[in-house]
């Protein structure tokens, strides 16, 4: 189990559990060091089974995640995965009794959840999950298991702020005439995207207004795990369950 200095806590409602990893508690070593929970590096599977075990502990139940593709795709899960997690960047559950998780070093983690109709999701929202709408995706597919978006509350992670995620000039207008609230400018003065403006500016254009964000910036921040600061890196994690 974590200490709790090793991850970031979100009250999103009584009967809900959301917390957002840090790097710290886990056991993992070298460019992984500590909590690393992802098995898509170099990473001992080992290491990584005995973090994801202690994440599970904290929260209770244990953890189901996707393979994620940068995509639109929201998929339903009320079972642990026996077999290849699905292929989504969003997941949306009504079963109290697993954890729903979203792995990043990077780009925006986002917490759901609607505590009066017990639903409740993590979606991946890189810059090309943005795009593709996999916020209001998610809203959508929590609506139609019974959620009201009046009653939704998000928690935004830690992820890679606009004063750091520099890119391409032309690449910034494409997501900008998209997504206006995205755009940026690095703190050294060139093209930059912000993604946690841009995601909560989706939230509350559909309708969610209780938005929660933890600020810190994963590539400045030396506790998260970052791509952009150290390609060979770990991934922390977003994770949110009912309570039983």
């Amino acid at each position: 189990m974590l200490q709790a200095k090793n991850y970031r806590e979100v009250d999103l409602g009584s009967n809900i559990i959301a917390i957002f990893t840090t790097r710290h508690g886990g056991v993992s070593a070298g460019p992984w060091a500590e909590l690393n929970l992802s098995y898509g590096g170099d990473d001992d599977p080992a290491s990584v089974t005995q973090n994801r075990k202690a994440v599970a502990e904290t929260v209770g139940a244990p953890l189901v995640g996707m393979r994620q593709v940068h995509g639109g795709h929201v998929a339903e899960v009320q079972s642990e995965v026996s077999g290849p997690p699905p292929e989504a960047d969003a997941l949306v559950t009504t079963n109290p009794e697993i954890a729903l998780t979203v792995l990043v070093a990077d780009c925006v983690p986002v917490l759901l959840a609607d505590p009066n109709s017990a639903v409740v999701a993590t979606a991946h929202a890189g810059r090309r999950g943005l795009i593709a709408g996999i916020i209001p995706a998610t809203l959508e597919k929590m609506r139609r298991h019974g959620a009201d978006l009046a009653n939704v509350q998000a928690a935004i992670g830690p992820a890679i702020c606009g004063n750091c995620y520099e890119v391409p000039a032309a690449m910034r207008g494409q997501v900008t005439a998209i997504i206006p609230a995205t755009e940026s400018k690095t703190s050294w003065g060139t093209a930059g995207l912000d993604l946690p403006a841009g995601v909560k500016s989706q939230l509350h254009a559909a309708g969610v207004d209780k938005v929660h964000q933890v600020g810190n910036c994963t590539y400045e921040d030396l506790d998260y795990y970052s791509y952009r600061r150290n390609s060979q890196t770990g991934r922390a994690a977003g994770v949110i369950r009912l309570k039983a």
